[in-house]
């Protein structure tokens, strides 16, 4: 069933919202804008599922986004983010409660990220058709065969939830899932704020100097992208803003200097925008920045995170929870560096899970062995 009225959403929604739970799902566009295209919305009950034709003309979506904020309805996603992303963008709301399967299924042992065919097919033999995958879901008329595409993601999910939820409660585990969607619900995930936008960047500055002209370019990048809606990469790509930050240029002969800078962009106006980002950013107080991470790996850090890396290994097999849910490897070098240190492996059922063991593991109250070809922990006496 395709929605294309404000009418027939309404009444649509009323009817899902008498349901505990429903699956959702999304087809858009973000190639070339910022801001994502919302182009389709599925959604299904027990009872029935429907697709949304998000860019019918008149079409008012408010009943789909007052439906996404009804306390009363679990909405079920998978790999929920963007999906969410894209109610936060129009509607500045953040759905809740919510349930996301791939996070369920990291939990449950299926997987690191594990895609949405790969799950349904393993949990209830059916292959998804996925011919639609890479369709132009703009164009319109959508066919039948799009629609009917697009609303077998959603009736499958049923299934998906069914059985991922009822395993959950099972083995103890639907608290794990709860405590990973309040980062999913909460507004700050969505939240552009060009401010923050250095912190998405892998950038090796070592200098305070080098960070500032980082946050200053890469906040204004963002700003960019933002005002004109185009990809971040259309403005600046990521390495070219870090070699900026390491080699600040203070003229545009400089700026073209920068072997990473596309060939010509000095001239742009963009060109003279980056000069004075990188002037702002050099004119800041170090002491207003973030505080620099040291280095680690050194002092000896390195052999003990690769211990660490072996009993992650462990606990996921043992315990049949996708390692990456657990810790990162981040975590673990920031763990080898600080037994406080602000991660989610030391906290809640991971540091239960994972954490206690592994600042014992660096302590030397536990060891690792082997028995019959496996790996198992060694509690040490006296130690």
């Amino acid at each position: 069933m395709l929605i294309s009225t404000t009418a027939e959403l309404a009444a649509v929604c009323a009817r899902l919202s008498a349901h505990p739970f429903i699956t959702v799902d999304t087809e858009f566009l973000r190639e070339t804008t910022y801001y994502p295209i919302l182009c389709v919305v599925q959604l299904a009950s027990t009872e029935e599922a429907v697709a949304i034709d998000a860019l019918a003309e008149g079409l008012d979506l408010t009943p789909f986004f007052e439906l996404m904020a009804d306390p009363k309805v679990l909405k079920v996603f998978h790999a929920a983010r963007q999906d969410i992303e894209i109610v936060w963008h129009h509607a500045k709301l953040v759905p809740a409660p919510i349930f996301d399967t791939q996070v369920a299924a990291m939990v449950l042992g299926y997987g690191e990220s594990i895609a949405y065919d790969q799950l349904v097919e393993r949990i209830t033999g059916h292959r998804p058709d996925k011919t639609h995958r890479f369709t132009d879901w703009s164009r319109r008329p959508l066919s039948e065969a799009q629609i009917a595409y697009a609303l077998a993601d959603v009736t499958y999910l049923r299934d998906v939830f069914a059985r991922l939820d009822a395993d959950l409660k099972k083995r103890g585990r639907s608290d794990w899932v709860s405590e990973e969607m309040k980062v999913l619900t909460s507004p700050r995930t969505y939240d552009a704020d060009p401010s923050h936008a250095w912190e998405r960047l892998r950038s090796r500055v070592r200098k305070p100097k080098e960070l500032a002209v980082l946050m200053e370019v890469a906040a204004w990048r963002e700003r960019e992208a933002q005002s004109r809606n185009v990809p971040r990469s259309r403005v600046l790509k990521d390495d070219v803003i870090g070699d900026i930050a390491t080699h600040p240029p203070t003229s545009l002969e400089r700026l073209a200097g920068l072997r990473s800078v596309p060939k010509g962009f000095e001239r742009s106006k963009w060109g003279q925008d980056v000069l004075e980002a990188v002037a702002r950013g050099l004119a800041r107080d170090p002491a207003t920045l973030p505080k620099l991470e040291r280095p680690r790996n050194g002092n000896g850090t390195a052999a003990t995170v690769e211990l660490l890396k072996v009993l992650l290994r462990m606990t996921a097999e043992r315990h049949a929870v996708a390692s990456k849910i657990i810790a990162t490897v981040d975590d673990l070098e920031r763990i080898a560096d600080d037994d406080s240190a602000n991660v989610a492996a030391l906290q809640g059922w991971r540091r239960e899970l994972f954490g206690d063991s592994a600042l014992a593991l660096k302590h030397g109250r536990l060891a690792l062995g082997i028995e019959r070809g496996r790996v198992i922990p060694v509690e040490r006496d006296g130690a």
